[in-house]
């Protein structure tokens, strides 16, 4: 019988351990979470929004996984009775300069498989949403939105009724590889044939325990306001800018939740820790480990008028507000009140490349997921077949 942990309880991990627990049945699965309960960091703090596949590169792991991703997502809602509401997605361009932009994702999305993409002018974009204002879009019908801590959920119910076991409250410190890997945390030693390290914005960390890699996760704030209920009928699906196409964020949105109400952002400024999700929440080691690192130093001088801009918006209401009347003119900073937040773990390379595709690395028996960004939640089933596949 083979003995399987997986490090980290977010979707990814939770998405491995049930299909581990339906393809082998007699394995002993084991998940060792940090926190108190599961899904507490990206998984848990994202806008839920369901991926269609328009963004990514034909032929990509992200392209490929979203697709297939996609697929089983429905299928498992279906089966498993988690709410769902594929209600689509327009993407604006406000400008001639975005146009070569827009025109390239829609061929990307028709290259994709996606079927009844929709190229819009600029009286079409008011009869998907009166209250939008571009000069062409796209409308993408198989967008959609769910509530991602109930999909993570419904996976580890699936896993404990196939006898998985779940250890929450324990912190992985170190990983040996011997005939069996030693898993060790602060309460106990665990040992394993198989290692899955699912662990998000410490998996960099954990894989340098057992594997050579050239990057680094550093942490980028994504924060959100919400639009107050009596001004939500000025947003009816998903509305996205144009994304700048050599930035890896997407740009501030409004996104329908499934618990309700509508969600404008996020920004995407850097995070002063790995887990401060608040703007003055500062982890000096982490900060400091980062500003140090030549990779992100890269990226910074590369990206840096891109950077503070985020920075000031993230400070200024009034520029937040701006960013989003580009979409909505009518929309107010008295319209918004502050919401929540997320950190999205970004893995950088040492020579300062953005890693933009999923990153998987096997050392021995130890199996690394070094990153997985958006649409990682939408993929994950697809990713945890990558994974399973690996034992093979």
């Amino acid at each position: 019988m083979k003995k399987i942990c997986i490090i980290g309880a977010g979707i990814v991990g939770l998405a491995t351990a049930y299909k581990l627990s339906r393809k082998y049945p007699e394995a002993e699965i084991s998940i060792i979470e940090k926190e108190k309960d599961v899904a507490q960091h990206q998984t848990g703090r994202n806008s839920g929004v369901i991926h269609s596949g328009i963004y990514y590169t034909p032929k990509s792991l992200k392209a490929e996984n979203c697709k297939n991703g996609y697929r089983q997502l429905m299928q498992f809602c279906d089966e498993n009775e988690v709410a769902y509401d594929i209600c689509g997605k327009l993407i604006v361009a406000t400008s001639e300069e975005e146009l070569p932009t827009l025109k390239m994702l829609y061929d990307r999305g028709s290259e994709n498989g996606l079927e009844d993409l929709k190229w819009l002018n600029s009286e079409q974009i008011k009869t998907h949403e009166p209250h939008v204002q571009g000069i062409n879009g796209i409308w993408v019908p198989q967008t959609g939105i769910v509530d991602y801590l109930q999909v993570a959920k419904k996976h580890l119910e699936q896993v404990l009724q196939a006898d998985g076991k779940l250890f929450p409250g324990e912190k992985v410190l170190d990983i040996r590889q011997n005939n069996q890997v030693e898993i060790i945390t602060d309460k106990q030693t665990h040992t394993a044939d198989i290692v899955y390290n699912c662990a998000g914005l410490y998996s960099d960390k954990l894989a340098k325990k057992t594997s050579n890699i050239d990057y680094k996760i550093v942490p980028f704030r994504g924060e959100y306001y919400k639009i107050k209920p009596e001004k939500s009928y000025l947003v009816n699906h998903l509305v996205y800018p144009v994304p700048n196409p050599e930035f890896p964020f997407l740009g501030v949105h409004f996104t329908r939740k499934m618990t309700g109400g509508i969600e404008a952002g996020p920004n995407a400024v850097l995070a002063f820790g790995r887990e401060s999700y608040r703007k003055l929440q500062i982890d000096f080691p982490e900060l400091f480990e980062t500003l140090t690192y030549k990779g992100f130093l890269k990226v910074a001088t590369k990206y840096w008028q891109d950077g503070w801009y985020e920075m000031y918006r993230s400070w200024s209401k009034a520029a937040f507000t701006k960013a989003l009347q580009r979409l909505v003119p009518e929309i107010k900073a008295s319209d918004l009140e502050v919401g929540g937040s997320g950190i999205r773990a970004q893995a950088i390379d040492s020579k300062g490349n953005l890693v933009d595709d999923f990153l998987i690395i096997r050392e021995g028996n130890v199996i690394n997921v070094g990153n997985a960004p958006s649409p990682a939640a939408t993929a994950s089933l697809a990713i945890a077949d990558t994974l399973v596949a690996a034992l093979e």
